[in-house]
């Protein structure tokens, strides 16, 4: 069986509410773009045998405003990988929010506490990245929260083993191609300020690309022995 599930990420739709880096600005797509982009994956699906998730992470406030409407209107869901230091600050998801996305289908993840590169983390950040950020999460939830998504799909052996130890049922990150529907490790694609679903999807679906994905995830099992 061949990988078949393209996961598209997004960061944040619109313009920010608070001052970001330009670096972060070139992963906020247009409201039009994004919206443009939820309405035509039903068809993509029909027509090249693919599935299509949805992820978002950092928790940006767009996500509620923008992000959810889009998908509840087109009868979808998706996953919102949430920062558990950045709840309630402005610009970005209250607890209210995050409980209102998931009683609307949505499952929400972690993303750890304060975006930072896992690969450097000590003991003690790993606990507070991977175990006391998802605590946050599920107390302000009240649901277990079961899966992550790697800061700036930064990951090494390490990283998954923690990942691992800490008992999440799957991971995402931002390494090239689809996706096994039910792998634990998840790569997904990133969109930029660029990105246009006319596009720039329809090539990623192909025979090529789907053979070429399930080759790197044998690949990546072998390497990183998950």
């Amino acid at each position: 069986m061949l990988a078949r599930t393209q996961v598209l990420t997004f960061h944040g739709i619109g313009e920010p509410v608070v001052p970001i880096s330009p670096d972060a600005q070139r992963y906020f797509v247009s409201p039009e773009v994004y919206r443009r982009t939820i309405a035509g994956l039903t068809g993509l699906e029909q027509r090249h045998g693919v599935r299509m998730e949805v992820t978002f992470d950092d928790g940006n406030l767009s996500d509620f405003t923008i992000g959810l409407p889009a998908l509840v209107e087109a009868g979808r869901s998706g996953r919102f990988f949430v920062l558990a230091g950045r709840i309630g600050e402005t610009g970005y998801l209250s607890a209210e929010q995050i409980r209102e996305i998931h009683s609307a289908g949505s499952t929400i993840g972690c993303h750890g506490q304060d975006h930072v590169d896992w690969r450097k983390l000590d003991e003690a950040g790993f606990q507070r990245e991977l175990v006391d950020a998802r605590r946050k999460i599920e107390d302000v939830l009240g649901a277990p929260v079961t899966e992550a998504a790697i800061p700036f799909g930064a990951f090494d052996r390490q990283v998954l083993r923690k990942l691992r130890e800490a008992g999440y049922s799957r991971i995402y990150t931002s390494n090239f191609g689809l996706a096994y529907d039910s792998a634990w490790f998840c790569p997904r694609w990133s969109v930029m300020d660029t990105f246009d679903p006319d596009r720039d999807i329809l090539p990623r679906l192909s025979l090529k690309q789907k053979v070429r994905s399930s080759l790197y995830a044998i690949a990546r099992r072998a390497r990183y022995r998950f």
